[in-house]
């Protein structure tokens, strides 16, 4: 399941990093996220995220 990268980002608005795992799931789940991009976000490595970049990155080697 490969989460859209522009739908990801915008999904992210709003994180204050760095963020954890938890924090950056919240957020998605208050913009809206899809079940694709939930579903990516709930994959991530349990870690401290410095920025959407980085999120992007780790989603992108999950997939």
């Amino acid at each position: 399941m490969n989460a859209n990268p522009i739908e990801l980002q915008k999904c992210l608005s709003g994180v204050g990093y760095p963020a954890g795992k938890d924090a950056i799931v919240e957020q998605a789940r208050k913009n809206g996220a899809g079940d694709e991009v939930m579903a990516a976000l709930k994959g991530l490595p349990e870690k401290q995220y410095e920025s959407p970049a980085e999120v992007n990155k780790e989603v992108a080697q999950e997939s």
